[in-house]
């Protein structure tokens, strides 16, 4: 069985030993090849839009560590770029985009959306070829609910208050904003399982910070319409849903979104990941920190997940994306760790 099929696999219910394992961010920082094709790219938009530093900078950790998965280097913000907002990312402070009020939604301008995204299809198509065929390819997308935080404020924030405000104060608004974006997500999806995407994830990086009522109607409704869009074009491609924060709300998100695996942070207890395992694949859900720290923390994170969740289908994957200050020594430590032990 191929490392390809061994992850499609492990999504749709198979329990294997040892598990797939990839990260969150595998192209990133912590790798010196990232930085030195980061500083040829000129910008970080530019990296993301160029085909030829994406693909290489996609494979870099493919040809360091041999993960089970690749996923497109790109950015979520991609989308409402593509929709006509504007984007730069200033160094030290993350994504910057002019804030929207209730009138820019009319606004936005979905004329030009494929062809503005036709370097991230190309990426995706030169990825296939070039990866080895054991290698899943991932694609991914923003949930709706986490772009509208960054479009609405013009920047991250600690609690997302903005668009917070903005869905109380303006819910047909936000309600068109939200199905905009599902819908062109859903379509960004499909064009790269098009081109070459095994899965696809839906990262929906700010689920944690709305109460119950919000979570239904920001993240769970918009995520269940980009399924359904996906699965209407590709019944077959497993989709990954990662609601970050989402604590007791992840009981039912599977269910009630019609993703495939669920991809767990690093908070959600290990029991509560059993728990959720018996309706199906988990993705996760290691500490970044513990991959940082190495050591004795790195081999006790490893082997608790392991212990509560290998007797199910499992992904191996961190909470969250890697850090920057990761050493490499510690990314091979964990890899080591995860496929000896499970042998």
């Amino acid at each position: 069985m191929t490392s390809r099929r061994r992850m499609i696999d492990a999504l749709e219910g198979e329990t294997l030993s040892p598990p797939p394992i990839w990260m969150m961010r595998q192209a990133g920082r912590y790798l010196p090849e990232y930085r030195q094709t980061r500083q040829k790219a000129g910008s970080f938009l530019d990296l993301c839009y160029n085909p030829d530093l994406a693909v290489e900078v996609t494979l870099q950790p493919i040809r360091r560590f041999d993960f089970d998965a690749s996923i497109l280097f790109s950015d979520i913000l991609v989308v409402p770029h593509a929709l006509g907002r504007d984007l730069r990312f200033a160094e030290g402070h993350g994504p910057m985009m002019t804030p929207m009020d209730a009138a820019d939604v009319a606004r936005l301008d979905a004329g030009r959306f494929h062809e503005h995204l036709a370097p991230v299809y190309e990426t995706v198509r030169r990825l296939r070829v070039e990866l080895p065929d054991k290698t899943t390819l991932i694609g991914f997308c923003g949930a709706p609910w986490t772009l509208a935080t960054y479009m609405i404020a013009g920047h991250g924030t600690s609690d997302q208050a903005p668009a917070r405000l903005f869905a109380y104060r303006e819910p047909e608004a936000f309600g068109r904003l939200l199905d905009v974006l599902a819908e062109h997500s859903a379509a960004y999806l499909i064009r790269q399982i098009d081109a070459g995407a095994d899965v696809v994830q839906i990262f929906d990086s700010w689920a944690g910070v709305l109460d119950d009522a919000a979570f239904e109607t920001c993240c769970v409704g918009p995520v269940a319409s980009i399924v359904r869009r996906v699965k209407a074009a590709y019944p077959h491609v497993p989709i990954i849903g990662f609601p970050r924060g989402a604590g007791a709300a992840y009981s039912n998100y599977r269910e009630k979104t019609g993703v495939t695996a669920l991809a767990l942070d690093w908070t959600v207890p290990l029991a509560q990941a059993k728990a959720l395992q018996a309706s199906g694949a988990v993705q996760g859900n290691l500490d970044p920190l513990r991959l940082v720290a190495g050591g004795r923390a790195l081999r006790e994170g490893v082997e608790a997940i392991r212990g509560a969740l290998g007797s199910g289908p499992l992904v191996f994957n961190l909470g969250h994306g890697i850090t920057p200050e990761t050493p490499i020594a510690h990314v091979e430590e964990m890899i080591a760790c995860v496929r000896r032990a499970a042998s």
